[in-house]
């Protein structure tokens, strides 16, 4: 399949792993920065993996590749780690992200100037990556919001004088499509057409859950060589998905006790037990979200949710109504934001590899699932003079 198929993400996507791969083969140049601009994680896992593949060997890992967020570390120290050459290694590779950091409120002129001395001069053997997660590029790029053009205009200006821009636009459904398509053939299997159309539209062209969902269907026909249209309806469409709405329906119920014994339903299904814990978060954030745009929009009906909801962040038909009761339940937008507050919180503390995984979330659920305490005059004071 040729490149020219593909939408903007995937040509993004082929143009920076050729380019990547070409350079670890001493055939091609390497930047010295990139700048992987969009949302869109299934591609960003696509460029990384690249990345590692080519640069970071496994027994080097630990000397040779570094995660950082500008939210705990200064733009200042991550420049030096990169200046500074490894003794165990011949090449660095640091991956930056939080990029949002360095567009908040204030000049920042000392941080771009530092950015500026660096790939004035950068070092031959490093590379640093910037994850610009917090710019949405939708798959038809014309109807990219104000919002988003003017941080990617702002990226553009800065870092992309610099760093060269890999654009992970959204993926839209008829390239979700050919990606099973491709997917599927690449491990000798044919998935049928209307098999393929239901697999991206439950999904509502999610591909983080499709790759997911593919490589269990190959699984469940493994020496069959064929997916049918029963077997996405038996893997896909059944009780796992349903209970994630059934959970958010028991919290947005406030219904503790129900909404723990789902969530233990939810990890004693699944195979990866509390290792499935960043996946549940994952589609509690992205549930909660969708809530929010529900909210805001005024949502009513079917009809509507499919014009507040952009492509690839759609809800499977069968979910939408009860998704549309279920935002209706909360009263304002600051009681969704909590709830997506709460659910960084965690987050953050999966991240950290907190001891029990479940706990985390059990402590989660639950507090997503209570009323959330009102804060007093006094409190809110002695918080403030404690700050």
């Amino acid at each position: 399949m040729t490149a020219s198929r593909w939408g903007a993400g995937f040509s993004a996507v082929g143009r920076f792993v050729a380019e990547i791969e070409a350079a670890a083969a001493n055939s091609g140049p390497l930047k010295p920065g990139y700048i992987l601009v969009g949302d869109e994680l299934f591609l960003q896992e696509r460029c990384r993996n690249a990345v590692l593949k080519a640069f970071v060997p496994p027994d080097l890992r630990d000397f040779c590749l570094s995660d950082l967020d500008l939210s705990s570390c200064s733009i200042f120290e991550i420049l030096d780690r990169a200046q500074t050459p490894s003794l165990m290694a011949p090449f660095q590779v640091v991956f930056i992200r939080n990029v949002r950091q360095l567009y908040t409120r204030g000049a920042k002129k000392d941080e771009f100037a530092a950015l500026d001395r660096y790939f004035r001069s950068p070092n031959p053997q490093a590379l640093l990556i910037f994850v610009a997660d917090f710019v949405r590029i939708p798959s038809d790029a014309r109807r990219m919001e104000m919002d988003d053009k003017n941080r990617f205009e702002r990226l553009t200006e800065t870092l992309g004088e610099h760093c060269c821009m890999v654009e992970l636009a959204r993926v839209n459904e008829e390239d979700a499509m050919r990606w099973v398509t491709a997917t599927t053939q690449d491990a000798d299997t044919r998935i049928e057409p209307d098999a393929a159309r239901e697999l991206v539209d439950s999904l509502g062209a999610d591909m983080m859950m499709i790759a997911s969902e593919v490589e269990k269907l190959l699984l469940y026909t493994l020496g069959r060589g064929r997916i049918t249209l029963g077997d996405v309806e038996t893997m896909i469409l059944g009780a796992k998905q349903r209970s994630l709405y059934e959970l958010t329906d028991a919290i947005s119920s406030r219904n503790p006790a129900r909404a723990l014994a789902l969530l233990h339903g939810l990890l004693n299904s699944s195979d990866a037990g509390e290792d499935s814990a960043i996946g549940h978060l994952y589609m509690l954030a992205r549930t909660f979200r969708q809530m929010l745009v529900i909210l805001e929009k005024n949502v009513r009906d079917q009809r509507a949710i499919w014009q507040a909801l952009w492509q690839g962040f759609r809800i499977p038909p069968f979910a939408a109504d009860d998704l549309i009761r279920q935002a209706r339940r909360y009263k304002s937008r600051r009681d969704l934001t909590r709830a997506l507050r709460l659910i960084a919180r965690a987050d953050l503390e999966l991240r950290s590899s907190p001891p029990d995984k479940r706990l985390v979330l059990e402590r989660l659920v639950y507090d997503l699932a209570s009323e959330p305490k009102p804060v007093s005059v006094w409190s809110s004071q002695q918080l403030s003079f404690e700050v």
